[in-house]
């Protein structure tokens, strides 16, 4: 099987307690090796994607940070989906320093998690957030929101919610590879473009997906949809092309208004 890259640089199952070696990052992440000991959820390695972007070109994070909450929903996928999204939104927000950001995003966690009835566990690291950020301690907030991740997972497990919990993780990997591919198509190289080859990670999730049909919902449908036009623009053995890159960009740009929207 090809190596892959992780493209979830955002998501809940980020293990971000993990340092940045000095030497170059590694642009393919074997998610299968990864994945094996956390119950078959994949767990991204954003530092070192956040590395390898920072070596191909300067990136204004602070241009990505989201000041729109997002819309509230009622049906537990669409929350789930959404505190994915918004779990991104806050690592987005750490790389740009943006400390107001980031106790916002903290508390509108709070807010989603207690919708899918997982609240609770999450509340002490909102509160260690908020102190980190505002101390600009960086490392000690990355930190905390994986400590939340971890806490979100084993409360959904204990109740058995772990397709909820995969929609987690697939919302944060849409924002994810939002940004990602926004960020390679303003900086255009063969090595960002290289950071996208991870068709199989796409079939994960098709695969999941397929798992979970009472989970009725337009906004499912379109997900499934658009990620049977992205899996073949990432299949190519060559170099991804920018028209490619720009594809993806758009469409995982509307999907992720779906998910933050009533229009779904």
């Amino acid at each position: 099987m090809r190596p892959l890259v992780n493209l979830i640089l955002l998501t809940l199952f980020a293990s971000l307690g993990l340092a940045v070696p000095a030497a170059e990052p590694p642009h393919r992440i074997d998610v299968h090796r990864l994945s094996r000991n956390i119950n078959d959820v994949i767990v991204p390695l954003p530092n070192e994607i956040f590395s390898a972007l920072n070596k191909l070109d300067s990136v204004n994070w602070k241009e990505y940070v989201r000041t729109d909450k997002g819309s509230n929903f009622t049906e537990r996928p669409r929350i789930a989906l959404l505190l994915g999204t918004v779990i991104a939104d806050g690592f987005i927000a750490v790389q740009a320093e943006d400390a107001p950001s980031v106790k916002e995003i903290g508390q509108r966690v709070v807010s989603l998690a207690k919708g899918i009835g997982v609240g609770n566990s999450i509340v002490p690291h909102a509160k260690a957030i908020t102190e980190a950020a505002d101390k600009r301690n960086w490392p000690a907030v990355r930190r905390e929101l994986d400590l939340t991740q971890n806490s979100v997972q084993q409360a959904m497990n204990e109740v058995h919610d772990e397709k909820l919990s995969q929609l987690v993780s697939l919302g944060g990997w849409l924002r994810g590879t939002q940004v990602l591919t926004a960020v390679v198509d303003r900086h255009f190289s063969s090595d960002g473009a290289e950071l996208l080859h991870q068709p199989d990670l796409v079939e994960y999730f098709q695969s999941k997906l397929s798992s979970m049909p009472e989970f009725n919902l337009p906004v499912i449908a379109q997900i499934k949809t658009s990620l049977e036009q992205v899996k073949p623009l990432l299949e190519t053995e060559k170099q991804i092309p920018p028209a490619s890159v720009k594809k993806i960009s758009e469409i995982t740009a509307r999907l992720d208004s779906a998910i933050v929207t009533r229009k779904q």
